[in-house]
């Protein structure tokens, strides 16, 4: 385990209320979060429940006995931990490379307050300097999207499944396509309502300020960059 995320996922369960309802995200430091959240829950220090923004938050959920809860029950919650593939220094993140952004932002959006638990490595000038940037695009619209993301001089790669034949495809039933643009971006916000405005793209993995906090985990202890 990471030291460094360990850090950062301890540093959240710091902010979580003793009682209510919020969402958990996914990733390798969210389920660092999950398994302490967990210990806490058990020990009688909190009682939440969770919404789970992937089938991986879900089974998170499950292996450390974190009561479940849904956005029907719960359409507003106090808050999300979730973590990111890069945060700029305006708290814009890139998300999507589990490939569940679509729920991921939908539980964000629900929440009060969005807090990012990340290592130093996912900080970032700008969007787009080490990772691609994924959208979520309807199977039927597939060579329509592509024709038109290659007219914004953006390469689009179809994410391929490890092990599976053929495409990634969602918890939603869709594909994704990470976006290899031609140099870090410069107006992450336009692009996001660009690539959002193309028909069959049903979600972007840029999140454009929604993040409130980012705890940023390092070897010796943490830091927090606020909004």
């Amino acid at each position: 385990m990471s030291q460094m995320k360990l850090n950062a996922a301890k540093s959240a369960l710091e902010k979580i209320p003793k009682r209510g309802a919020m969402g958990l995200g996914s990733g390798s430091t969210v389920a660092i979060f999950a398994k302490e959240l967990g210990q806490r829950i058990s020990n009688g220090e909190n009682d939440i429940t969770v919404v789970p923004s992937s089938y991986q938050a879900y089974q998170l959920a499950i292996e450390h006995n974190i009561p479940l809860t849904n956005l029907d029950i719960n359409p507003e919650l106090l808050l999300t931990v979730d973590g990111a593939d890069e945060v700029d220094r305006d708290l814009n993140l890139t998300k999507g490379g589990g490939g569940a952004l679509f729920q991921e932002k939908i539980v964000a959006a629900a929440s009060k307050k969005l807090i990012i638990i990340v290592d130093e490595s996912k900080l970032v000038e700008k969007l787009a300097s080490r990772f691609l940037i994924p959208i979520e695009v309807l199977p039927f619209s597939i060579g329509f999207v592509k024709r038109k993301i290659k007219g914004m001089n953006i390469e689009p790669i179809i994410r391929q499944a490890e092990k599976k034949m053929g495409p990634v495809v969602t918890d939603n039933g869709n594909f994704i396509i990470d976006l290899k643009f031609p140099r870090p971006i410069e107006n992450p916000a336009k692009i996001a309502i660009d690539l959002k405005m193309i028909p069959g793209v049903v979600e972007t993995g840029l999140f454009i300020a929604m993040a409130d906090e980012v705890h940023v985990g390092k070897e010796d202890g943490v830091y927090v960059i606020s909004k």
